[in-house]
């Protein structure tokens, strides 16, 4: 087994993801079997409870973990499915330890950092390498060289290069070369702190990729070799891109799968990103250009629908246009009275969240939708709040609502699930992960080409099955159910060019290759209702 450790100094957000998910790519299209895992030194067992305000979308795994979302991004450049193993956080690593400890797995030990809560971080990485049976594991260390919190992960990093081997273990630090002054001068300094930071703590990087709004000038990348006592081919320049999707190819001019392979002993293969390549032109070029509005509550911090965002843009690319957002806060909607902000729209997005904030705007655009014949999309929350709004203005239930913003009702049309009933804590408690759902026609099996599939799941709440009946009369079909087919999963409406709603997360399934069928048949949708005027 080899691993790839990916650092980054100074501050955060500087791409580490990107050099990890990018960095994986190369060595998948050369032939290697690659995993991934992301260490977030936070105290929170896992994202589920996170505020997206602070955090970004909480993304979900197949096997029902909630979990960062650079998760995703590795689960969307390998193609692969990862599980809770792949993602570590310092709450988990604490939970383990000390429920070890309560069971008296340390035979009386005083328990500590070190050598015991170092232990079990470099154990978690180990187990989900060997789990994934891959030759080749990159981990991300989430936070920033000398953060506090990082610390036992940094012990933890030169102690996986002592037990597995330097020739198996190697450090790509990522790090900020701003460019400031008038004359747009490269600055060194923050990337000499954090390499010594590292140097410091007995970790030696072997590759440094730096990050600038501009190509690392040949005499700064120089020096920063210089400095950190490596080849100056091991320094990587990451400028700007056209778009994430074009970063490997900007490695792989770089020959960074060679240096990897010199380094860990590996025998030379040629990447062969023919497929990535094209996918990479489509995706920023295109002859027809949509607008989809998308209604959420957390729209100031993009991050927090970046799964949606990036499913439109696949769905986008495979159909040669480029798909425009129009980011709209559903608050904003209540405030106004009136749906304004959506004319002009070629498709309405309302995707998942929690709680009353911004609920009745999201009902406002479903009707909005629904009267104008826009093409729609409700995600989780945007399908109980289509159902809800049907149930209002079509039904005549006036006071229809759900039992989450109303649990005193008159008409529940959704309720909660029974095996959610008494239940308090907040943390994976909800119904999540891959469930199977049939599809008993419609537009969502011409979609998904297939009466079975298996869509990943966050819920509490659910249609009341009391009120199907009346609802599917009146012409809002439920073309997807589980296999119990008393829960709904997968809505539409007789009438309108599309009109469509899932309970599940199609977005999480989304791939470059692969765009989720619901998001790709929105954009279609949109596509054909721009060009009928």
């Amino acid at each position: 087994m080899k691993y790839i450790l990916v650092t980054g100094g100074v501050l955060s957000g500087i791409g580490k993801g990107i050099t990890s998910s990018s960095t994986g790519l190369l060595l998948q299209c050369a032939g290697y079997k690659v995993t991934a895992v992301k260490i977030d030194p936070y105290l929170n067992v896992d994202a589920g409870t996170m505020n997206p305000y602070e955090h970004g979308e909480v993304f979900v795994m197949t096997d029902g973990s909630e979990v960062d979302l650079d998760l995703g991004n590795y689960e969307r450049f390998l193609s692969c499915n990862l599980t809770k193993d792949h993602n570590i956080t310092t709450g988990k690593v604490f939970k383990n330890v000390i429920e070890k400890e309560r069971h008296g797995d340390y035979l009386g030990q005083t328990v500590q950092i070190i050598p015991h809560v170092v232990r079990e971080i470099v154990d978690g990485i180990q187990n989900a390498a060997k789990d994934a049976d891959a030759d080749i594991c990159m981990v991300e260390l989430g936070g920033t060289v000398g953060d506090i919190e990082s610390m036992p992960f940094m012990e933890a990093v030169r102690l996986l290069g002592r037990l597995e081997g330097k020739e198996n273990v190697m450090v790509i630090h990522t790090t900020l070369v701003p460019v400031v002054g008038a004359v747009g001068e490269q600055k060194t300094k923050p990337t000499q702190h954090s390499v010594k930071e590292l140097q410091g703590l007995g970790i030696r990087p072997d590759i440094i990729v730096g990050r600038s709004s501009t190509k690392l000038e040949e005499d700064i990348a120089t020096k920063i070799a210089f400095f950190a006592d490596i080849p100056r081919e091991c320094v990587i320049s990451a400028p700007d891109a056209r778009s994430i999707y074009d970063v490997p190819m900007v490695f792989l001019e770089q020959k960074l799968p060679e240096l990897v392979e010199e380094r860990l002993g590996l025998k030379p293969k040629k990447p062969n990103l023919t497929k990535w390549e094209d996918f990479a032109e489509r995706i920023s070029n295109g002859k027809e250009n949509v607008e989809i509005a998308l209604i959420g509550k957390y729209t100031d911090l993009k991050d927090s629908y970046i799964s949606h965002e990036e499913s439109l843009r696949y769905a986008g690319a495979l159909l040669d246009c480029k798909v425009k957002i129009r980011w709209i806060e559903a608050p904003d909607l209540e405030d106004s009275g009136n749906t304004k902000t959506l004319e002009g729209v070629n498709g309405v997005l309302v995707p998942g969240g929690f709680g009353s904030r911004g609920a009745e705007g999201k009902i406002m655009s479903a009707k909005w939708a629904r009267e104008n014949k826009i093409p729609y999309l409700g995600v989780c929350f945007g399908f109980q709040l289509a159902t809800v709004e049907f149930a209002r203005n079509v039904l005549g239930l006036k006071n229809a609502n759900s039992a989450e913003l109303d649990p005193d009702g008159q008409h529940s049309v959704i309720d909660i699930l029974p095996e959610q009933e008494g239940v308090k804590d907040m943390g994976a408690t909800m119904r999540l992960g891959d469930h199977e759902v049939i599809i008993s026609g419609g537009v969502a099996k011409e979609l998904y080409k297939n009466g079975t599939i298996f869509e990943r799941h966050r819920h509490r709440y659910e249609i009341n099955p009391k009120y199907i009946d009346q609802i599917e009369a009146s012409g809002m079909k439920y073309t997807g159910r589980d296999k119990s087919g008393r829960r709904m999963e997968i809505l539409e409406l007789e009438g309108h060019p599309y009109f469509m709603a899932s309970q599940f997360h199609p977005e999480f399934k989304s791939r470059p290759d692969a765009p989720s069928p619901l998001h790709f048949g929105l954009v279609k949708a949109a596509l054909d209702h721009k060009k009928s005027g």
